[in-house]
């Protein structure tokens, strides 16, 4: 077996489309792995535990493109000139396809749409202001799914927003479901009473899914972005949006959900909430329920209760009793934990959505004796020195900047979670592994498919080793999304995945598990 590199120095392609170039290496006859990507340190750090890094792609830099093929039978060589050539014919590819796409403005997409009311923008950071003024100045509300964004030039385009009555969700606002549409990672949802304002994407979907399976629809679901809750922007979206479902007849139930707010915006908040007499569930993760319940909203501790008291707001005939779930759990933890080995005592959390890594630290905070690490941690105490290396109990968010630069998020390439997982299975200490699976429009065609193979080559790993390897996950979707929850599902637990009704309930259960099992120390 060999190991080749082909650096290609300040060269940039769109994600998406190196990942499918290394796919298609990889199906090459005598290629064993391959990877094309940009040099930045995390990516260096990917390749090296791949066996993948060479001096020459070490000596790169985060501007140059890495191509790395480990092959046998002399075809490296080979692998690395098709790599070349599949990058040339699909960017010609996607030059063909902006041809025919005719407005390449927002001005001349407004002429050839002029019912249009919404401009979804994702270009690079650094344009992507400019572009949302033009949008606001015509009369369009705005998702940014655009991050890299600076927070002067947010807070001028929400005010500016704010005062001509449009919303401004971003920037790095990835999901938003308006008038029945989706947009950016978002989910097929039913219509119905409750109204959902979002500082992050993977909460509208968590609470939006887990709602439509207690048969619940959703008026809208709005998305502000993950720093409209700082003290510095004020929460301005967040108002807008609360004000917007206040107003509308159609909204019976709102739902207000995020990681904890600035204090002072937290007290903007609540005064807007007691202006009006429709029930509110309130979840900001880790915060204080008592700054909720002051306000007269129902506090909720997870996104799993936000969904399910909104739903029980709204009417609904929600039959899951918390304290059976919770009785179940202890019973499948128990069963489980008796598998462990003497030394099988930490957690690892691998997750493509970011508040959902945020979700399970806050639960694991109150359950665990022992801190849980993460690159996006609770608090600074609690950051992990190397993110590409768990130590301990880790839970990792795949979608942070540091891994998705020059790579597709993990909700739509799994590559990067399959190395990690296998990563994490070798390691003799681990005793249970957490996923979540996010399904929706733009995301992962279908997950399963090979995140079921990886999770049984993971615990094939570790049964080879003498140990058991417990792999938990979560499906967030619904059974009308492109991928099909019940057909994920199905796939996940056929390939010996344990699947938990929703993020926080996989948290509770992994961390039952490490918590009664063996705690004799592991001394081979």
């Amino acid at each position: 077996m060999t190991v080749k590199t082909l650096v290609k120095r300040s060269e940039y392609h769109d994600s998406v489309r190196l990942m499918l170039v290394a796919r298609e290496l990889a199906k090459l006859p005598g290629v064993i792995d391959a990877a094309v990507v940009m040099a930045t340190e995390a990516n260096k750090s990917i390749l090296k535990d791949s066996g993948l890094l060479t001096a020459e792609a070490q000596a790169a830099t985060p501007n140059d493109l890495v191509i790395a093929v480990s092959a046998k039978n002399g075809a490296s060589d080979a692998a690395l000139a098709e790599a070349e050539k599949l990058l040339q014919k699909k960017g010609e590819a996607a030059a063909g396809e902006a041809a025919e796409f005719r407005p390449k403005t927002i001005p001349g997409a407004v002429k050839s749409s002029p019912g249009a009311n919404v401009a979804v923008i994702s270009v690079a950071g650094r344009y992507a202001a400019d572009e949302a003024w033009e949008a606001l100045r015509r009369g369009l509300h705005v998702l940014l799914f655009s991050d890299n964004v600076t927070l002067e030039d947010e807070i001028a385009l929400k005010k500016y927003a704010r005062d001509h009555g449009l919303l401004l969700m971003g920037a790095g606002a990835g999901t938003a479901i308006l008038n029945g549409v989706a947009l950016g990672f978002a989910n097929v949802i039913p219509s119905g009473p409750v109204g959902i304002v979002s500082a992050a994407g993977t909460c509208l979907q968590e609470v939006s899914t887990l709602l439509a399976k207690y048969g619940v629809g959703i008026t809208q679901g709005i998305g502000t972005g993950g720093r409209d809750l700082k003290e510095e922007v004020g929460g301005i979206m967040m108002l807008e949006g609360l004000k917007s479902l206040q107003a509308d007849p159609a909204t019976k139930v709102i739902a207000l959900v995020s990681k904890p707010p600035a204090k002072s915006v937290v007290e903007k908040v609540m005064a807007q909430v007691a202006l009006s007499d429709k029930p509110t569930v309130v979840c900001f993760l880790g915060g204080d329920p008592k700054l909720v319940s002051a306000a007269n909203a129902v506090p909720a501790m997870t996104l799993e209760e936000a969904a399910r008291l909104s739903a029980q707001r709204a009417g609904a005939a929600v039959k899951v009793s918390p304290e059976a779930v919770e009785r179940d759990l202890k019973k499948q933890a128990r069963k489980l934990s008796t598998k462990l080995k003497p030394g099988q005592r930490y957690l690892r959390g691998l997750f493509s959505g970011g508040t959902l890594c945020y979700e399970a630290q806050v639960i694991w905070r109150g359950m665990l004796k022992e801190p849980v690490l993460s690159n996006a941690p609770l608090d600074q105490a609690s950051q992990l020195p190397d993110s590409t290396h768990s130590q301990k109990h880790t839970a990792v968010d795949l979608g942070e900047e540091e891994f998705t630069v020059g790579r597709p998020h993990p909700m739509i390439d799994n590559d990067l979670r399959i190395r990690r997982l296998l990563q994490e299975a070798r390691d003799r200490q681990v005793a249970v592994i957490l996923l979540d699976v996010v399904l929706g429009y733009g995301a992962h065609p279908d997950p399963a498919s090979e995140l079921g193979p990886a999770v049984r080559q993971a615990r094939e790993l570790a049964r080879k080793a003498g140990r058991e390897l417990i792999v938990v996950a979560s499906v967030a979707g619904t059974e009308e999304d492109p991928q099909r929850l019940s057909r994920q599902v199905q796939a996940m637990t056929a390939a010996g995945a344990i699947i938990c009704d929703s993020n926080a309930a996989a948290a509770r259960l992994t961390g039952m598990v490490v918590s009664k099992g063996p705690r004799r120390k592991d001394k081979g």
